[in-house]
């Protein structure tokens, strides 16, 4: 599973192949950690964009359509990133992540209450089997995590250096794919008992 593939319109990949994405979702990233440690904040901000309008472009020549989580990300680099550039202020791109963390947990938590199946559920449903209760509490612990991700973003934005903050949004790609190999397993092994009760 995959941060923001919670929210893919993609049909589900192959589970290995799911977690693999957060590898292809933080590339802007990593285009971000290279500019900015030779060029500098704005530098680094233009080419984030740019990193992210490619992105957005790769998917669409790829599957003819683009994930809405991907959509998100761009509309908030293409906002708060020409307004960082515009305005001359990097405090508006550091606040991206944590605004980003929020619309996640948002829309995450939402499916707990509305559907037949939480977003979670909808990613991973077709290669795992679990009960509604595993699926519901595998969706809430997503929640809470890009939560406390969100809220730990705005203290290396407000209590750390600039230099020290962009180490940490570079160790977010680590982070969330580590959250994502461990719920999968947790799931997978939850998964076999299930088919077995049957």
């Amino acid at each position: 599973m995959r941060a923001a593939a919670a929210f893919a319109i993609i049909p589900a990949p192959p589970l290995h192949k799911a977690l693999m994405q957060p590898l292809y979702d933080f590339l802007p990233i990593l285009a971000f950690f290279v500019a900015y440690s030779l060029k500098g904040i704005y530098v680094a901000t233009g080419v984030l964009i740019a990193a992210t309008l490619v992105q957005v472009l790769v998917q669409w020549v790829t599957h003819r359509r683009v994930q809405p989580m991907t959509l998100i990300s761009a509309g908030l680099v293409g906002l708060l990133g020409g307004l960082t550039l515009w305005l001359h202020n990097d405090l508006l791109i550091m606040w991206k992540p944590t605004v980003l963390y929020v619309l996640f947990a948002l829309i995450l938590g939402v499916s707990q209450f509305t559907g037949k199946a939480t977003v979670v559920e909808r990613l991973l449903g077709k290669q795992l089997t679990a009960d509604a209760a595993t699926w519901r509490l595998a969706n809430v612990s997503w929640v809470v995590f890009f939560l406390v991700l969100a809220a730990v973003n705005l203290y290396f934005v407000y209590a750390t250096s600039r230099d020290t903050w962009v180490k940490w949004k570079l160790a977010t790609i680590g982070i969330v794919f580590g959250f994502a190999i461990l719920q999968a397993v947790w799931l997978s092994r939850r998964a076999p008992a299930r088919s077995g009760d049957r």
